[in-house]
């Protein structure tokens, strides 16, 4: 039950967002966050989630960790916390932000997420953390092939086209899946795309893999704006011009699609 995790004699004092619609004026800073890396997300995404959907001690599962957002989170929210990725750049970047902390409460794992020895990392992770599953499980791929992180082939901004991307994301999805407890959460954090002078639903893409791919609820849209993202700082004039210029629209949202897992 979601009631048992949320204080709820005290709601009216509580931080957890409600609505669909997620607007921050700003970038939460601070602590370990640091936006050095094209692609991460804000830290108030896991800090919402982890505070709604899990208790004190239990895991988190990021599966595609990059800069370490969700494990700062964990660790000032007092959760356990597996990371998975692909790049090692971003895992020896990670590992010394965290040289300082105790090492008891996390797992960090070089590996292809998509491969199935991936669950091999996670099943010897919860071992090291004595636990036998999952809590939450939060994912946020590549959104395609807008930004190459890595040159490794099996790194999902290197897919060559959608359906390459669906395909390996699923596969990503299944691997981390099989660790989630029953009836627990998962999230993906996923924008769309313009490719070929035409916007890429992205998000309801994965949205509809998702759904016929796995026994799941569909629990809630989130929107939330990317306003400031580092791509366009100081440069939402030249943007709008183009804009207007043109015949589009500027993203200035993504999509948290949040899932509760029935299998």
């Amino acid at each position: 039950m979601i009631s048992d995790r949320i204080d709820l004699e005290n709601w009216r004092e509580s931080d957890i967002l409600t609505d669909d619609l997620w607007l921050f004026p700003s970038r939460e800073s601070g602590g370990k966050h640091k936006n050095i890396y094209h692609g991460n997300f804000i830290p108030q995404i896991p800090y919402q989630l982890i505070s709604r959907y899990t208790r004190k001690n239990e895991v988190v599962l990021d599966a595609f960790f990059g800069s370490g957002t969700t494990l700062f989170e964990c660790e000032k929210l007092g959760r356990k916390f597996i990371g998975l990725d692909i790049n090692s750049q971003m895992f020896d970047y990670v590992n010394l932000q965290m040289k300082g902390s105790k090492k008891d409460f996390f797992t960090l794992n070089l590996c292809d997420n998509t491969d199935e020895k991936s669950k091999i990392c996670i099943k010897n992770s919860l071992e090291f953390l004595g636990e036998k599953s999952v809590s939450l499980a939060i994912f946020h791929p590549p959104y395609h092939d807008i930004v190459k992180f890595t040159d490794d082939k099996n790194d999902l901004s290197n897919c060559g086209s959608i359906d390459e991307f669906l395909d390996k994301f699923k596969k990503s999805l299944a691997n981390s899946l099989e660790f989630l407890a029953k009836n627990r959460y998962f999230a993906i954090v996923i924008g769309d795309i313009y490719k070929n002078s035409e916007v890429v639903p992205l998000s309801f893409l994965c949205m509809n893999m998702v759904k016929s791919n796995f026994k799941t609820k569909l629990k809630g849209i989130i929107v939330k704006n990317i306003e400031g993202n580092r791509r366009k700082l100081g440069v939402g004039g030249i943007w709008r011009y183009r804009a207007l210029k043109s015949d589009y629209y500027i993203f200035k949202h993504e999509y948290i699609l949040v899932f509760k897992k029935e299998f």
